[in-house]
């Protein structure tokens, strides 16, 4: 994926108060690379070799994973976090066995003020009864389908 760029005003509250809620970045907490490993640590997603470095605005993020979702998913994760603007993914994913062809990368989609996922649905999609698949492909760092907020980057899968 390379370098990702976020709002770096956007993101939800760290530490439970839920996702959905955007906050300037003044009243964020100051980003730290513990923060940013919490952040991946709460996917429950399994990185051989995980390493995090935060220069402000620039968090990379290195280590080995299973899925590109996996990979994807955890650069979002790490850039949603308030304070951070852009995402160095250095995360490599490991080869599939006997020849499978890798999942195709998801697009990222940066949410509109106004934006619900059925709107996002019908317009990536053609159709907005498809916002689950993107619900979906956004879990665990979506809880509530209802609750998304502009400046969020999301993933959205290839049409299937």
């Amino acid at each position: 994926m390379g370098l990702i760029s976020f709002i770096k005003e956007a993101g939800a509250y760290l530490f439970g108060a839920g996702a959905g809620n955007a906050i300037a970045a003044t009243q964020a907490k100051p980003v730290t690379t513990d923060i940013l490993k919490q952040q991946v640590d709460v996917l429950g997603i399994p990185v051989k070799d995980l390493k995090v470095d935060f220069a402000d605005p620039v968090a990379t993020v290195g280590g080995t994973v299973k899925s590109n979702s996996d990979k994807e998913k955890i650069a979002l994760a790490i850039g949603n976090t308030p304070g951070v603007e852009k995402v160095d993914d250095k995360l490599a994913v490991e080869s599939a066995g006997g020849g499978a062809p890798a999942a195709p990368a998801a697009t990222l989609y940066t949410v509109q003020k106004g934006d619900t996922l059925s709107a996002i649905a019908k317009a990536q999609y053609g159709d907005a009864n498809k916002y689950p698949a993107i619900f979906e492909a956004n879990k665990p760092m979506l809880k509530d389908p209802n609750k998304i907020y502009p400046g969020q980057v999301l993933r959205i899968p290839p049409k299937s």
